[in-house]
């Protein structure tokens, strides 16, 4: 698979339910013990299992100029479990029903990764496509 924008956030994004700046978006770690499929819409379509260290907010999120979302680099602290291959992005919504997922992140610099209970800095890349383009 290569990372993709889910069905459900590019639909949100045409009809202008979805602001990247003033949503909250998380950031969850997941393993492999979930297998992605396009059907999957919220949080509670990632199994709990599948889920690695703590889900967290996205601080600074922008818009770039030529329209890529971007936002500081996220450290998630003493994370330990199952190999990461997949990093999520979703809404909150602080109902896992109707925290939709905006994108799934399988391929890229560190993935997958053994956690070893020490901390997981994801850096976002740097260059014109930052987080995601839609």
């Amino acid at each position: 698979m290569a990372n993709t924008l889910t069905v459900n956030a590019r639909v949100r994004m045409l009809s202008g339910d979805f602001n990247w700046e003033n949503d909250v978006i998380k950031v969850q770690l997941v393993s492999g013990d979930y297998t992605w499929n396009t059907a999957h819409e919220n949080l509670s379509d990632l199994s709990p299992i599948a889920r690695i260290g703590q889900a967290l907010a996205l601080n600074n999120k922008t818009i770039t100029a030529d329209g890529a979302a971007d936002a500081d680099d996220v450290t998630i602290p003493s994370v330990s479990g199952n190999t990461i291959t997949k990093i999520f992005l979703y809404t909150d919504t602080g109902v896992e029903n109707t925290s939709k997922l905006i994108a799934m992140i399988d391929t890229a610099t560190g993935l997958p990764l053994t956690p070893n209970g020490g901390d997981i800095i994801i850096v976002w890349d740097n260059g014109v496509n930052k987080i995601f383009r839609p």
